[in-house]
């Protein structure tokens, strides 16, 4: 499996945190409908990789054949509900400047825990799962 697309919707979705931390430190108040657009575009992408996720690459996983990688599979996916849950709740509420403007420590704070989330388990997925993928399709084609 192709992991390019995936690869790719991570460095994404790791450029807009990197641009909404930056918006942050140079003022929230300030940039706030750059941040809720951010927010907003940010969001097109995750959900995008999800759905890929769920409807392409954690079935190819089940039907792989190799049971450590379907196991890896489903605890990635269990584990990813909560922070897309996490995501979602932020996502809706800081998607207009006005709520950024209005509560900009509440922002910070949320945006600090659940983009460290998404952040850590994008992380994750690049330094240990998406190589086990590759490895695995590897050993296949040798």
């Amino acid at each position: 499996m192709n992991l390019d697309k995936f690869k790719h919707q991570h460095t994404d979705i790791l450029r807009s945190i990197a641009t909404l931390r930056a918006l942050a430190h140079a003022g929230v108040e300030i940039h706030a409908g750059s941040i809720a657009q951010g927010i907003v575009a940010m969001s097109g992408t995750i959900k995008l990789h999800l759905a890929v996720e769920d409807q392409v690459l954690y079935p190819a996983l089940q039907r792989g054949g190799n049971p450590d990688l379907a196991r890896m599979g489903r605890q990635y996916q269990s584990e990813m509900a909560s922070i897309a849950s996490a995501y979602d709740a932020f996502a809706r509420r800081w998607n207009t400047a006005e709520n950024v403007r209005r509560d900009p420590q509440g922002f910070r704070e949320e945006a600090n825990a659940v983009l460290r989330r998404v952040f850590e388990r994008m992380q994750r997925e690049d330094r240990d799962f998406y190589p086990r993928i590759e490895e695995e399709e590897t050993a296949h084609c040798a």
